[in-house]
């Protein structure tokens, strides 16, 4: 069976950025997605489309075809007692390079990425971490196979994330709410 619209692909993958490897999935604890529903990167998709199972890909994309380039419009400087609570900061919240979830007044919750910690203010990057970046893949295609009426309703995982750690199978977990993914991979939402 090929991979097309709507057909469940699982596969394993390396991402490597810049020679070092920034993400994977194994075969074990391979990536699953329906195809054509907007869940990877459209360049991605169009790089394995009518591939079948046991195929392998090996191709790079570009920073527009992958996360963009940085936008400077996305890198802001905000008070440090925004990050306050009672008085008391969080300690490690604001370290360079940690990611920090911010919300909107909207409600809308958003990732940005600590850049600088200075006297009175913190500067966030709200770009996709990716953002400017080739994006070199390789990896096989695991399964392709027809997806269920439930699945092309509800799609695969019902949301959330999961997190694996650095070997990629041993402490594995899901959180179908919020990502309880700690800097190296490893859960921290208690279920395995």
């Amino acid at each position: 069976m090929q991979i097309s619209k709507n057909k469940v692909v699982s596969l394993s993958y390396q991402l490597t950025v810049d020679g070092d490897v920034v993400d994977k999935a194994t075969s074990q604890n391979p990536l699953s997605f329906i195809f054509g529903s907007g869940m990877l990167l459209p360049k991605f998709e169009a790089n394995i489309e009518g591939k079948r199972t046991g195929d392998g890909f090996k191709f790079t994309l570009t920073p527009a075809e992958g996360y963009g380039e940085v936008d400077e419009k996305n890198i802001n400087e905000f008070p440090l007692d925004a990050f306050m609570v009672d008085g008391q900061l969080e300690e490690g919240l604001l370290a360079e390079g940690a990611v920090v979830p911010m919300q909107d007044s909207e409600g809308n919750v958003f990732s940005a990425t600590v850049l600088e910690v200075k006297e009175n203010s913190v500067e966030l990057d709200f770009n996709h971490p990716l953002a400017g970046m080739e994006l070199s893949f390789e990896g096989q295609i695991v399964e392709v196979r027809n997806a269920t009426e439930k699945e092309l309703a509800k799609g695969l995982g019902g949301g959330g994330c999961c997190c694996c750690g650095e070997d990629g199978d041993d402490d594995c977990c899901c959180d179908d709410d919020d990502c309880c993914c700690d800097e190296d991979d490893s859960c921290s939402c208690g279920r395995h």
